[in-house]
């Protein structure tokens, strides 16, 4: 077989070579050991969190380093592809906080190391095609689906590996160069495949996270181009990541039985392996045992589940840093009023073994995040959540916006600030006493007080509420009326010698929680008060009368 003419057969129009895309493509200018990585998503319209929690490890693998972080649109697959994909992706990626330097944007690319999205690179692709049939390393096969099909039933039968490799490759690859210009003539459709070799040889890659990876070179006659001229994912990877100087390989581990292909691949074509990085599946408890997480059964595997959720941007990475590197609660115990990107991410702290995503820790987490955030910059991202959201509530935020401020600011200045909130749709619900268009009593009042003790109080309250009262004098009020009413101050007196007593203190500053906030359960009297104002306060009030 004369390689050089079939490879002239198959790519005609090919004429730009192996060395012309070294130079359209050449080495970054970048610091010594300064690491380019990237993401690579397909364009399914469903964006997940495995894609946050590998597009985390690259950023920080890169930015830390002083490298580059890219986007890369892997759209080999165009039957799954969901028009609006890319924005899905671009936008997911942006509400969570993730900055790439370069790569595919909505409306085109932004680099010097494109086009960043494969189906856009084929005739890159096919020169790297025409070298391997050049070379003898690849060929192409005409069998039908129905052939394919034969094979594989044959050596499930069989219990043999299924797959086009030795005796099943032995028809296509022995095809002559006139069998293969006449079937091309005939217009039948082709795939390139890569020539494996049979073979017990071995080889050891040091992955990054899970350290030396024994495997048995590549055997397999896999496909190279499919019939529309497209490459594979094992094709397209390979050249992109050597073209594009990709240092590190960030990637499920789903993808560790593919690695001969892809080292394979980089020795035939001369190129270094880059470092991969296998990282672990995402995985959550189900009574006593873990699984991984189902597309099917799982919304929280969504990354619009967060966004729908409104899940605090900061408290997501903090999140998933504490699932990546062991040491990261520790180093943010010491380090409270740090940012998260300050810490000295390393892959060396990650593990192979399932990472367990556990919402109730995210939400203790979320709230952590939340209590510690200026009142400005939670107002910030409440109403920029609402506005995609709770369009009406944005309406409230805007409206009373000094108000809302003042309500997120409540409980902030104490040693222990409150952690009412635990994400922006939570945290509509929990605000809306705030604001009469939305306030509702919730808890009904307290029994222990009748209602003519009730108008009472109330009244009395009233009678002496003054507006500019500290917290000391308002509550001495509040108290010297208990008493005169016949409650006990201090509720272990009451609960001491409950006959003595119509109820306690708990039951009479309840009554009052409940009329300004609709609930038992809300933050300091004294402060709501002077969120919601004298007007607003009295209003309530009076209403129990």
């Amino acid at each position: 077989m004369d390689n050089k003419e079939l490879a002239r057969l198959l790519f005609p129009d090919v004429t730009l070579t192996m060395e012309d895309m070294e130079a359209r493509y050449p080495a970054r200018a970048l610091p010594e050991g300064a690491c380019v990585t990237r993401i690579g998503p397909s364009p399914t319209g469903f964006v997940h969190l495995g894609n946050l929690y590998n597009a985390i490890i690259a950023e920080r693998i890169a930015h830390q380093s002083g490298g580059v972080f890219f986007l890369r649109i892997e759209d080999t697959d165009n039957k799954r592809e969901v028009e609006g994909a890319v924005d899905i992706i671009i936008n997911a990626m942006g509400y969570f906080g993730v900055r790439f330097d370069e790569g595919a944007v909505s409306d085109g690319d932004k680099g010097d190391y494109g086009p960043y999205r494969q189906r856009q690179r084929r005739e890159i692709y096919h020169v790297y095609a025409k070298h391997l049939v050049e070379i003898g390393l690849a060929y192409p096969c005409f069998m039908t689906a129905e052939e394919l099909d034969e094979i594989r039933a044959k050596q499930e039968a069989n219990k043999e590996t299924t797959g086009i490799y030795g005796p099943y490759a032995e028809a296509s690859r022995s095809l002559t160069l006139e069998q293969i210009r006449e079937n091309l003539r005939q217009g039948k459709p082709w795939v390139l495949r890569y020539r494996g070799t049979v073979t017990d040889e071995r080889f050891t890659v040091d992955d990054a996270i899970r350290g030396p990876q024994n495997n048995v070179r590549n055997y397999e006659d896999f496909v190279l181009l499919k019939s529309d001229g497209i490459p594979t994912y094992h094709m397209a990877h390979v050249i992109d990541d050597h073209l594009m100087r990709s240092t590190h390989i960030i990637r499920g581990e789903e993808w560790l039985p593919s690695l001969p292909k892809h080292v394979e691949l980089f020795r035939a074509f001369g190129w270094p392996l880059p470092i991969y990085c296998h990282t672990a599946t995402l995985q959550k408890m189900e009574g006593a045992s873990k699984r991984k997480l189902s597309k099917r059964k799982d919304p929280e595997l969504a990354l619009a589940y967060y966004q729908q959720e409104g899940i605090c941007q900061n408290a997501v990475w903090e999140f998933l840093l504490t699932l990546l590197n062991s040491n990261y609660e520790e180093w943010r115990l010491a380090n409270p009023g740090v940012s998260y990107l300050d810490f000295p991410f390393s892959l060396s702290k990650m593990s192979g073994s399932g990472a367990l995503v556990d919402l109730e820790k995210l939400n203790d987490v979320s709230k952590s995040v939340i209590s510690a955030m200026p009142a400005d910059e939670v107002y910030r991202c409440l109403l920029d959540w609402c506005n995609v959201y709770n369009q009406p509530f944005a309406g409230l935020l805007t409206r009373y916006r000094e108000r809302a401020l003042l309500a997120l600011n409540v409980g902030k200045n104490s040693a222990k600030p409150r952690k009412d909130l635990v994400n922006w749709k939570q945290a509509c619900d929990f605000l809306r006493f705030y604001f009469d268009e939305t306030f509702q009593v919730e808890d009904e009042l307290p029994p222990e007080i009748d209602e003519t003790t009730r108008r009472t109080f109330v009244a009395r309250y009233l009678e002496s509420y003054d507006h500019g009262d500290d917290p000391a004098v308002w509550f001495d009020k509040v108290k010297a009326l208990t008493a005169e009413l016949g409650f006990a101050v201090k509720p272990k007196d009451y609960k001491k010698n409950p006959e003595l007593y119509k109820g306690s203190i708990v039951h009479t500053t309840n009554l009052l929680r409940i009329a300004l906030t609709g609930r038992a359960n809300a933050p300091d009297i004294w402060e709501v008060s002077h969120v919601l104002g004298e007007e607003v306060v009295r209003s309530r009030l009076e209403k129990l009368l």
